[in-house]
C-alpha cells in the first residue's frame, strides 16, 4: 500500500476534524460565563444561518451531503461540544422513545444528556427547581389542539419559553405478531384518535385500550400475545417489533409542537416569534380592546388561544404567538401598552422560529 491510497488520505482527514473538533471545545469552554457566551437557541440559530448561507454546487459531479444531513452533522457536533463544556440535563415526558424524547433529540442533540420524567407537571418542576437546565413539554398538536396541562403550568410564570420544536408525527401499528392475530391495540390517548379512521376500517374489531404512553405501548406489545402498540418507528426498533401498518396516521400533516423551557431570554436572530399570556376584565369590549393593541403597533398574531383561569368562574387567559422578538422596538411598545390595558401580562418567551423535524 502506497502512503497516497484512499484509506491514508481519509485517515488523514479524520485526523483533521478530530483535531477541529478540540479546537471547537477549546473555543467553547472560553466563552462560557462571558457576555458573549450564546445560549443553545441561538447556536440552533447561528447553525441554521450558516446553512442557508451555503450555495450547492449543482454542476459539480462529485459525491456532495444535503443541506439537511449537514445541519444534522453540526448539530449533533455543537451537542457533544456543548455538552462536554457544560453540565446540564435536559428534562423530557417519557419514557425514551416516546415523541417527547424524540423532541427533545431532535433539539439538543443525541449528546445531551436527557432525563425521562412521568408527567408534564415534572417537566416544569425539574426546570424550575433547576434540577434540570432546561425541559422539553407539548404545547400543542395539528389534531388534537392544545394541551391544557402545559398551559396551565405555562401560566404560573415559573420559567421561560426559550425554543420550539415542531415534530411530523408519524405513527406506527406495531406487534410481534401478524395482523389477523391482533386483538387489542394500545396506546396514549392522543395517539389511539389520531389514527381512529386508520383503525376502523383496518382493525374495526380490535379493542383500543388507552395508556399512559407510546413507547409504554410498545414495551407491553413485546409480551403480550394478540397486543399492538400505536407508537413512533424508534420504539419500534428498540423492542424488536414488526411494522404492521405504517404511517397511520390520519392527518397526514399531523404535527405536534414542543415548547422548550428554561430560564434565559435567548437573544435576538432576525427570524424569531413571540408568546405573550394576558387577562383582561370580563366585560365587554375589553378583549376586543386588547386585541386592537397587536394591530395598532402592526404586530400579525399567528396564533390565539384561551384557557379557563384555575379558581375562577368566567375568567380566561389568553394566549397569543406573533413573529418579532421582545427587543425589537414595535413588539417592546406593544407590551408595553398591552401591560397598561390588562389585568396581567405576561412574556413567556421570545425565541428563534423552528424548522420543522421528523419523528
Amino acid at each position: 500500500m502506497t502512503s497516497a491510497e484512499p484509506r491514508d488520505t481519509i485517515e488523514s482527514i479524520d485526523t483533521q476534524i478530530l483535531d477541529l473538533l478540540s479546537q471547537r471545545c477549546q473555543a467553547l469552554a472560553k466563552k462560557a460565563g462571558t457576555k458573549t457566551d450564546s445560549d443553545w437557541a441561538n447556536t440552533l440559530a447561528s447553525i441554521d444561518r450558516l446553512i442557508g448561507q451555503q450555495k450547492p454546487d449543482t454542476a459539480s459531479a462529485d459525491p456532495t451531503i444535503s443541506p439537511d444531513v449537514q445541519r444534522s452533522v453540526l448539530r449533533h457536533v455543537a451537542s457533544a461540544c456543548w455538552q462536554a463544556t457544560r453540565s446540564g440535563t435536559f428534562a423530557f415526558l417519557g419514557p425514551p422513545d416516546s415523541y417527547s424524547h424524540l423532541a427533545a433529540l431532535a433539539y439538543f442533540g443525541e449528546a445531551a444528556n436527557l432525563l425521562p420524567v412521568p408527567s408534564i407537571g415534572a417537566v416544569f418542576d425539574a426546570v424550575s427547581r433547576g434540577d434540570c437546565a432546561g425541559g422539553i413539554v407539548p404545547i400543542e398538536n395539528s389534531t388534537d389542539g392544545r394541551v391544557v396541562d402545559t398551559f396551565g403550568r405555562l401560566s404560573e410564570g415559573e420559567v421561560s419559553i426559550t425554543g420550539e420544536v415542531q415534530l411530523a408525527i408519524h405513527h406506527q401499528l406495531l406487534a410481534m405478531c401478524d395482523h389477523e392475530a391482533i386483538k387489542e391495540v394500545h396506546s396514549k390517548p392522543q395517539a389511539i384518535s389520531q389514527c381512529r379512521v386508520w383503525l376502523a376500517n383496518h382493525l374495526p374489531n380490535a379493542k383500543l385500550i388507552e395508556c399512559s404512553s407510546t413507547a409504554a405501548a410498545a414495551k407491553l406489545a413485546v409480551t403480550q400475545p394478540g397486543v399492538a402498540a400505536i407508537a413512533s418507528e424508534a420504539a419500534g426498533r428498540r423492542h424488536g417489533l414488526r411494522v404492521i401498518g405504517a404511517n397511520i396516521e390520519d392527518n397526514r400533516d399531523n404535527v405536534t409542537r414542543f415548547a422548550v423551557l428554561g430560564h434565559d431570554q435567548p437573544a435576538a436572530t432576525g427570524n424569531d416569534k413571540t408568546t405573550l399570556l394576558f387577562q383582561v376584565a370580563h366585560q365587554p369590549g375589553t378583549l376586543a380592546d386588547a386585541m386592537g393593541i397587536f394591530k395598532e403597533h402592526e404586530l400579525n398574531l399567528t396564533w390565539i388561544e384561551s384557557f379557563p383561569q384555575p379558581g375562577t368562574k368566567n375568567e380566561y387567559f389568553f394566549v397569543v404567538e406573533f413573529p418579532g422578538h421582545r427587543q425589537d422596538p414595535a413588539v417592546a411598545k406593544a407590551i408595553e401598552h398591552l401591560k397598561s390595558a390588562t389585568h396581567h401580562t405576561d412574556v413567556l418567551g421570545s425565541y428563534c422560529r423552528p424548522a420543522r423535524a421528523e419523528s
